[in-house]
């Protein structure tokens, strides 16, 4: 797993929710191991009691469990996954929404923007066409 801290947010915040998107976007699948504390630590550069301070953190927030000697695991709870894809999904649209509110563009626009989107490989051809026909 690669890490990339930014300042401004507690690190162990950060690692909470780098392992949130990891496990709703898949690449922690449900009932899956994670590494021991010290090796999941090592890996993103801090210290263990960081690191555990963040495994605390999912285990409270049901998304993370204990096994007694056999290491933490990824619930397989889906009413607890469906519940983290939501709250991720509103805290990027909230996101998105501030930034291009920022720029100036109102909700109708935003939401028209979002969905015309296309991957940037997809739609270069298609929104010069757009742009063409609109000249």
């Amino acid at each position: 797993m690669a890490w990339e801290f930014k300042n401004g947010m507690p690190i162990y915040l950060q690692i909470v929710d780098g392992i949130k998107t990891r496990i709703a976007g898949g690449t922690l699948p449900p009932g899956s191991r994670l590494p021991s504390v010290r090796d999941l630590a090592a890996q993103a550069g801090v210290n263990p009691n960081t690191m555990q301070r963040a495994m605390i953190q999912l285990e409270q927030e049901g998304l993370l469990y204990t096994q007694r000697t056999s290491g933490r695991y990824v619930t397989e709870d889906e009413t607890k996954m469906k519940e983290l894809r939501s709250s991720l999904s509103e805290k990027y649209i909230q996101e998105l929404f501030e930034q291009l509110s920022r720029l100036g563009l109102t909700r109708e626009e935003i939401i028209e923007e979002v969905s015309g989107w296309r991957p940037e490989t997809e739609t270069q051809p298609e929104r010069h066409r757009a742009e063409q026909s609109e000249r």
